[in-house]
């Protein structure tokens, strides 16, 4: 019994229950992310990594099926990325930019339906997509992906161990850019990986026979 001079004041006892909700609204928010978010850059990056490796890879295998001078491989390799490079980053460039043409328009029409004088709000203009940044990032990806094989045949001089060498690199890294592109998309790494180990695979096979049959029917190269 309190004393008459005393007040008693009554602690609630769902305090720590209101704090359950913002621990499980927090593990909801991360494991609700939206993750197609990622995936005009995660396409740029993994088509133009995925894209370089195999392209550059398949040049030089269709090279050495008739040709054993590491000198014509490592120059047709780096043609090949150069080009490659350029063609990416122009065809991600005009790609995007029609992309943007389209959305900004879209947005017009609709900020019509309310007032007749548009601006575009901040918040508007950075979720639109970006031509530079996404030609940048494929001509960096297919870069990258080149190198790959390139680095695998410019220190071996015996020419099949060379071819074998090309394929083994080109091997470890479509798996790794498999599994990068899996990881960050969240999706399943192994078939993810199996498809690109295969696509390029069949891609090197491809134009190794092709180049060689050319070579074998008479035509001097």
């Amino acid at each position: 019994m309190a004393a008459p001079n005393q007040v008693q004041i009554t602690i609630p006892k769902d305090t720590a229950d209101h704090q359950t909700p913002c621990n499980i609204n927090l593990h909801e928010s991360k494991e609700d992310f939206d993750f197609s978010q990622r995936a005009q850059w995660l396409r740029a990056a993994v088509l133009g990594a995925n894209d370089g490796l195999v392209s550059i890879a398949s040049l030089m295998m269709g090279v050495g099926a008739v040709k054993t001078d590491v000198k014509a491989m490592i120059l047709t390799g780096f043609a090949g990325l150069f080009a490659g490079a350029c063609s990416m980053a122009i065809g991600e460039f005009v790609s995007v930019y029609s992309q943007l043409d389209i959305e900004v328009a879209q947005m017009k029409r609709e900020k019509r339906m309310v007032e007749n004088n548009v601006v575009l709000s901040n918040e508007h203009k950075e979720n639109l997509p970006n031509p530079f940044q996404a030609a940048l990032a494929s001509a960096l990806a297919f870069s990258l992906g080149a190198i790959f094989p390139l680095l695998g045949a410019a220190f071996i001089e015996d020419h099949m161990a060379r071819l074998w060498v090309v394929v083994g690199a080109t091997t470890v890294a479509l798996v790794g850019f498999g599994g990068v592109g899996a990881v960050l998309g969240r999706t399943k790494v192994v078939k993810s990986c199996f498809r690109v180990l295969v696509g390029g695979w069949m891609a090197m096979g491809i134009t190794f026979g092709l180049t060689k049959l050319l070579g074998s029917s008479g035509l001097k190269m």
